[in-house]
């Protein structure tokens, strides 16, 4: 049978487990700053954080404010009470012995993310759960040893776990982009995962459609500590197969832990998966239930932006954004807000038609990103933040061209020269002189010298070969350098050509 076969006859069914370090600047349970990237090991470290006897945590305000924003953002119900646990397991990288989560009353349950799938559909993905935990350490391997990095040991951790909702790579790539962009519009996390700020583990099983009908599912395997979407959609698919033809061989899937190889492109055994029992979950005795109010819930949603596609809806039914651009537009909140200031800014010109926010989101999607591409960095559209150019210098840029002071050749070379020092663009149009030449007698004076050094090409083209009309067009602006206002030139052209 072969693998595309094997697909055929068994469905892919995966639930998502996603790990976001939340943006705080201290600690879950204690006051040790959270900027520790490129730190010497060990040097973001205190007692509470370290495990040492004695040592008391503190909830960390700010993380819950920011996971209750996240749930609110994910049309989760919020719970009115919340209870850290002790999950206990033994690895160098935990050095209490006990991981601080929540396990049956976490913070946030029940909410739900809408995606937007390659084939134009839509698919609703539940949230089973949000919930607040500190995060390990970092072991580093060295030769045969194994150092561990205690800098990260209680980082604030979100974790978000779907239902079983998700049935192919592609709707597990668009859920964790939805997912990434919703966290950045909030500010709660970076989505920086070459950083580990996010991690992604997914639970795979397959099942055949008979076991679909009856509502059972196959046993699953889970992929641990996967810090690309690329890699989380190579594995699905890798373990699609995998787990496929293990059945069809008349073998058993087993249920454990795998890391992924990426130099080899498949998954590779780890351990036994634990179960719940394994952990033995208690509550914290030094922690008190998180009881949440309702006024601190509304004082909270009060502060939410407005997200991805309520604002994409915006863009489409009040400025007339095409869809696919509206789509790129709010996939980050950085272009988005300028995308919006870059509009309003333009707006104030005058007789350029209702098309404005369009033509503003064709320069971005266009040019701008053509900038930040050659920069080497095509997948972080966030670096349009970092362009020496403000909105209101491309909304000048446009209106230079709308008034024909230079043509969209041009303004291409402005904008190139605007993003390598920030200069206004109309500062760079007189110092390099490449406004258009709109005097007629100027153009006249060229188109003549051009008809008077091509008596051949004229007489054909009187004789009624008009496809000459061409080559003189070219002449003329080429004599012209470029800066001949085009429906200028072609109007003398014609006029003269005539004889008139």
């Amino acid at each position: 049978m072969t693998a595309v076969q094997e697909l055929q006859k068994y469905q892919v069914v995966v639930g998502m487990e996603v790990h976001a370090q939340l943006l705080t600047r201290t600690k879950m349970f204690c006051r040790c700053s959270t900027d520790y990237q490129g730190a010497p090991p060990n040097t973001h470290t205190c007692p509470t954080c370290l495990g040492l006897p004695g040592a008391m945590p503190v909830i960390n305000r700010a993380a819950v404010e920011a996971t209750i924003k996240t749930g609110l953002a994910l049309n989760c119900r919020i719970a009115e009470t919340a209870v850290f646990a002790r999950k206990n397991y033994h690895y160098p990288d935990l050095p209490k012995g006990y991981q601080i989560s929540q396990y049956e009353l976490p913070l946030c349950v029940d909410g739900w993310i809408e995606v937007d799938l390659p084939d134009g559909s839509s698919k609703r993905i539940r949230i089973r759960r949000a919930h607040l935990e500190e995060d390990t350490g970092k072991n580093v391997h060295d030769g045969g040893y194994t150092l561990v990095d205690l800098n990260r040991a209680g980082m604030p951790l979100l974790e978000i776990v779907t239902e079983a909702d998700i049935t192919s790579p592609e709707e597990a790539y668009a859920f964790l982009t939805k997912l990434r962009t919703i966290l950045r519009y909030l500010g709660v996390n970076s989505g920086d995962m070459e950083k580990g700020a996010m991690r992604c583990e997914p639970n795979i099983s397959v099942r055949t459609a008979e076991q679909a009908a009856r509502g059972e599912y196959g046993t699953k395997v889970e992929v641990k500590n996967l810090n690309s979407f690329r890699s989380v959609r190579s594995a699905i698919a890798y373990e699609q197969i995998r787990q496929a033809r293990v059945l069809e061989d008349g073998g058993s899937v087993k249920q454990v832990n795998m890391g992924w190889d990426e130099n080899a492109q498949r998954t590779v055994l780890q351990r036994s998966k634990e179960s719940s029992e394994d952990y033995r979950y208690f509550p914290e005795p030094d922690l008190p239930p998180l009881v949440v109010m309702q006024p601190w819930i509304d004082a909270i949603r009060a502060t939410l932006p407005e997200l991805p596609d309520v604002r994409r809806a915006r863009y489409e039914a009040n400025w007339g954004v095409r869809r696919i651009d509206a789509d790129i537009l709010t996939s980050e909140i950085q272009v988005a807000e300028f995308f919006e200031q870059a509009v309003a800014a333009y707006a104030t010109t005058v007789g350029t038609g209702d098309d404005k926010p369009q033509r503003v989101a064709n320069w971005i999607t266009g040019e701008l990103f053509r900038l930040i591409y050659a920069a080497g960095d095509a997948q972080d559209l966030r670096q349009l933040a970092d362009l020496p150019i403000r909105p209101a210098q491309l909304a000048a840029l446009l209106r230079l061209v709308d008034e024909k002071t230079i043509n969209l050749n041009t303004a291409k070379k402005v904008l190139e020269m605007m993003a390598e020092k920030g200069e206004d663009p109309d500062v760079i149009v007189e110092r390099q002189g490449w406004a258009l030449v709109s005097d007629t007698s100027v153009i006249d004076a060229a188109i003549q010298a051009i008809l008077d050094a091509n008596p051949d090409e004229l007489n054909r083209f009187r004789s009624g070969e008009e496809k000459v009309f061409g080559f003189f067009m070219g002449q003329t602006m080429r004599a012209t350098k470029g800066q001949g206002d085009p429906q200028m030139v072609k109007q003398r052209l014609q006029d003269l050509l005539k004889g008139e």
